[in-house]
C-alpha cells in the first residue's frame, strides 16, 4: 500500500458515520484525545505491566478479569511512549467496553444484537488514534492471515474455551472470509511511494475474535462473522483476511466484552531476536524475570543455560547499568546469542545510537562455572523442562548440580535469582536439599507455550559456599533411596 493509498484511505474513513456521542478531534490538527488502551501481557505479570506502565507513563492501569490483558488511559500525544512499553505483547484501541454484558440465551438472538450493536459503537475517537498510530510506524509489513504459522499454543484456539486467550493473531482456523473481518495496517502511511491511488480506495478490514467462558451460545467465528457483517454494512468496508488495513477486536471473556482496533501489526515479543532456537523465551517474559530481581548499577547478572540469549539481551537494552554475563554448553545456543546480539549492535549503530551491550558470551559446562565464587548479583535462566530440551530423568542430577554451582558463584546474603521451569517435581526437591544455600521468596506462575511454568525467585543465604551439608554432591541414585514412592505420588 503505497503513502498515495493511505491518504485516500484515511479520506474514505473520514467519510463514513459515527456515533453522535464521540468527541470528534483532528489527531493531525493536533487535538488531544484522551483514549483506553488494551495491552496483552505475559499471564503472571500483569502486576509487573501494570507497574512499568505507571512508571513510564504515569497512568493507572487496571487488570482485566481474562489473566494476560491490561487497560490503562492515555492521551495522543502519549501513543509512542505506549510501543515502547517492555512487558506487552499487542497493543489496541478500546472503542467500548462492557463489564457485565447480558447474551440471549438463542445464538441467534445473540448474534443478531452483536450486529446491532456495530451500528451503535463510538467508533470516532478509536479511529482517529489508529490514523495517528500508522503515522508512527516506519516499515511497511502486511500481517500475514491469522500469523498462522507462528502463532504461541495458548492463543491457537479462538473457539469458546481457552482460559488464557492473550494474543490478538487470529488463528487460521477463524478464517471466516465471508463478511467477517478486516482493519487498516497500521504502518503502511510513511511509506514513500509514487504509484497514483485510485480516490475512491476502499478500506479492508478483518474481525478477531478472542473469547474465554463456556457459557456462550455462540462459537468465535460465528460472532467475528456475523459482529464483522454488520461492521462491513456500516462502514462499507471491503472484508481481507490477510491484506487488511484495520484490524476490529472482538474480545469476550464470560461476561466481559470489550470491542477494540489494532494498534501493533505483530506481537511487541519479537523485536530482539534474529535468530531463533526451539525455546526461545519471549523478551516481555524475560522483561517481567528481570524486573523480579530489581537491577541495580553494577550488579553482575549471569544467564548459564542462555539458549538464544533473549534474557541477557533484554536486560543489556533496559537495564545497561548491569553487566550480563551469557553462557551455554551448547555451541548452537552460544552461536545463536553472538547472532543475536550482533544484529541489536547492527540495528542501533543505523539508528545512530550507541551500539555497545553490557553483555558477553561464553561456551561452558554448567556445573563447572569458570567464574570467580561469590561474585555474582544476580542470576536469571530458562532452565530446561525436560520436554523439548534434555528430560526429566536429566533433571534429577541437572537441577541439585546447577543449583549448587549457581549458589558458589552468588555473593552470600544478597545475590538472587529467577530460575523459569515447568518441572516443578524436580524442582522442589533440588530446593528442598539446598536449604542452606537458598530460600525460596516468591513464584509467578506463567503460560510458557501453553505449559503452567513457574518463575521461582530465591535468595541466596548468607551461609559460605563451603560449609554446608549442601555443598557435598548427591548423585540422584543416592537421591531416590531417600523417596518412597509415596513422595513421588505426592508431587507429580
Amino acid at each position: 500500500m503505497s503513502y498515495q493509498e493511505d491518504e485516500a484511505a484515511e479520506r474514505d474513513l473520514e467519510t463514513k458515520p459515527s456515533d453522535s456521542s464521540s468527541t470528534e478531534t483532528d489527531a493531525a490538527g493536533g487535538d488531544i484525545v484522551t483514549v483506553t488502551v488494551g495491552a496483552t501481557v505475559p499471564t503472571g505479570f500483569e502486576h509487573t505491566a501494570v507497574e512499568e506502565v505507571k512508571e513510564k507513563i504515569g497512568a493507572d492501569a487496571k487488570i482485566c478479569k481474562d489473566r494476560g490483558r491490561i487497560y490503562f488511559p492515555v492521551t495522543t500525544n502519549q501513543l509512542y511512549q505506549v510501543h515502547l512499553l517492555r512487558s506487552v505483547d499487542n497493543l489496541f484501541v478500546v472503542v467500548d467496553e462492557y463489564d457485565q454484558y447480558q447474551f440471549k440465551e438463542s445464538k441467534e438472538e445473540t448474534l443478531a444484537e452483536l450486529q446491532e450493536l456495530a451500528s451503535k459503537l463510538p467508533w470516532t475517537n478509536a479511529l482517529e488514534v489508529w490514523k495517528l498510530n500508522r503515522t508512527l510506524k516506519k516499515k511497511k509489513v502486511h500481517r500475514r492471515g491469522g500469523n498462522g504459522t507462528k502463532v504461541k499454543p495458548n492463543n491457537e484456539t479462538i473457539d469458546a474455551t481457552v482460559a488464557d486467550s492473550k494474543q490478538q493473531e487470529i488463528p487460521e482456523a477463524a478464517e471466516v472470509q465471508t463478511k467477517a473481518e478486516t482493519t487498516p495496517d497500521i504502518e503502511a502511511s510513511t511509506q514513500d511511494s509514487g504509484d497514483a491511488a485510485p480516490k475512491d480506495k476502499v478500506i479492508k478490514f478483518r474481525v478477531t475474535c478472542n473469547r474465554a467462558g463456556e457459557k456462550h451460545s455462540f462459537s468465535s467465528n460465528e460472532a467475528a462473522r456475523d459482529f464483522g457483517g454488520a461492521v462491513q454494512e456500516f462502514f462499507q468496508w471491503k472484508a481481507d483476511m490477510t491484506r487488511f488495513d484495520i484490524e476490529v477486536l472482538l474480545n469476550i471473556h464470560n461476561q466481559e466484552v470489550v470491542i477494540g482496533i489494532a494498534l501493533t501489526e505483530e506481537s511487541l515479543h519479537k523485536r530482539n531476536i534474529s535468530h531463533f532456537g526451539p525455546t526461545t523465551l519471549r523478551p516481555t517474559l524475560c522483561y517481567g524475570m528481570l524486573r523480579l530481581c530489581k537491577p541495580q548499577a553494577s550488579d553482575i547478572i549471569l544467564d548459564p543455560m542462555c539458549g538464544t540469549g533473549t534474557i541477557p539481551l533484554e536486560g543489556a537494552i533496559e537495564f545497561p547499568s548491569s553487566f550480563y554475563i551469557a553462557g551455554d554448553n551448547n555451541d548452537m545456543a552460544v552461536n545463536r546469542t553472538v547472532n543475536n546480539t550482533r544484529h541489536i549492535q547492527k540495528r542501533r549503530a543505523e539508528t545512530g545510537s550507541a551500539s555497545g551491550l553490557p553483555i558477553d558470551t561464553v561456551q561452558w559446562d554448567l556445573c563447572n562455572l569458570p567464574i570467580r565464587t561469590s561474585s555474582v548479583d544476580i542470576i536469571i535462566t530458562d532452565m530446561p523442562f525436560g520436554k523439548r530440551m534434555g528430560s526429566k530423568k536429566k533433571n534429577w542430577d541437572l537441577y541439585p548440580s546447577c543449583l549448587r554451582e549457581m549458589a558458589r558463584v552468588c555473593r552470600p546474603g544478597s545475590a538472587k535469582a529467577a530460575l523459569l521451569t515447568q518441572d516443578k517435581k524436580c524442582f522442589g526437591k533440588a530446593i528442598s536439599r539446598m536449604g542452606g544455600l537458598w530460600r525460596k521468596q516468591h513464584t509467578v506462575w506463567v503460560n510458557v507455550g501453553g505449559l503452567l511454568a513457574g518463575v521461582y525467585l530465591l535468595k541466596r543465604t548468607e551461609a559460605l559456599f563451603g560449609q554446608t551439608p549442601e555443598d557435598v554432591y548427591e548423585s540422584r541414585g543416592t537421591v531416590k533411596t531417600q523417596m518412597d514412592e509415596k513422595d513421588d505420588e505426592e508431587l507429580s
